[in-house]
């Protein structure tokens, strides 16, 4: 079984946040970027356990410049066989979309998984986009995935209980927390990631449909008002007339 992983960087959770050019632009300056947590731990991890279970292979695919080969090696070093990086700025998604699609029926893969989500657009639709343009099924938030022969058994949440859902290979899926555990990768891993294929495809020069206008940081949090536990009249009148309901 042929498994391709979407892996894309992001900014850790710690770093801290700022725009330039008018606040039409992401200062990079100073960030440490990660591999996309939905894609590592879960992504990724369960193409690694089908693996090991039922052979194959497992190559990642990355869009975007040679500043991603950090977090690509990192994938290679928890246990992804190759991988591949479109040398293209991933403008939006549908132009991401579109890169991971076009390789990915061109080389016959039996199944496309990505995260559900970037912890830092949360936009939650490459790989709806990529099932889309390949015309193949798409199951997306699953948090179980098992595959016999051609066919695969899949879990999401649903309201009230789990939904089971069985599609056809090729196919197309985002996962979600439950599909796999965290791997660290070990210095056996590290080491043999310095030596593992990490090929470079050229940009098939795909326009952008979208464009950032401007970023915006949430407003700064307001003062916290404390009250003291005798002062009830004081905490009524809070709460009827300065408290927001959210």
């Amino acid at each position: 079984m042929k498994i391709l992983v979407c892996i894309s960087k992001a900014p850790d959770t710690t770093s801290r946040i700022a725009f330039t050019d008018n606040n039409t632009a992401f200062d990079q300056n100073g960030v440490q970027f990660i591999v996309n947590p939905y894609d590592e731990w879960y992504a990724l991890v369960r193409a690694l356990e089908l693996k090991e279970a039922q052979g194959g292979s497992v190559t990642t695919i990355t869009v975007g410049g040679a500043d991603n080969d950090p977090i690509i090696r990192k994938a290679l070093a928890i246990g992804a066989d190759d991988a591949v990086r479109v040398d293209a700025e991933a403008l939006d998604s549908l132009a991401v979309a579109k890169y991971i699609a076009n390789y990915a029926s061109a080389n016959g893969y039996d199944l496309v998984m990505c995260g559900k989500e970037t912890i830092d657009y949360n936009g939650a639709v490459v790989g709806g986009m990529v099932a889309e343009l390949m015309d193949v099924p798409y199951v997306s938030l699953a948090i179980k995935l098992d595959v016999n022969g051609s066919v695969a058994t899949l879990e999401r949440e649903a309201q009230g209980g789990t939904e089971i859902v069985e599609a056809s290979l090729p196919l197309v899926i985002s996962a979600s927390k439950g599909m796999a555990e965290q791997r660290i990768p070990n210095m056996r891993g590290i080491m043999a990631a310095r030596t593992k294929p990490l090929q470079v495809v050229a940009s098939e020069g795909i326009n952008a449909s979208t464009k950032v206008v401007r970023y915006e940081l949430p407003p700064a949090k307001a003062a916290v008002k404390l009250v003291s536990a005798d002062n009830v009249a004081e905490l009524v009148d809070l709460l009827h007339n300065e408290a927001k309901v959210i």
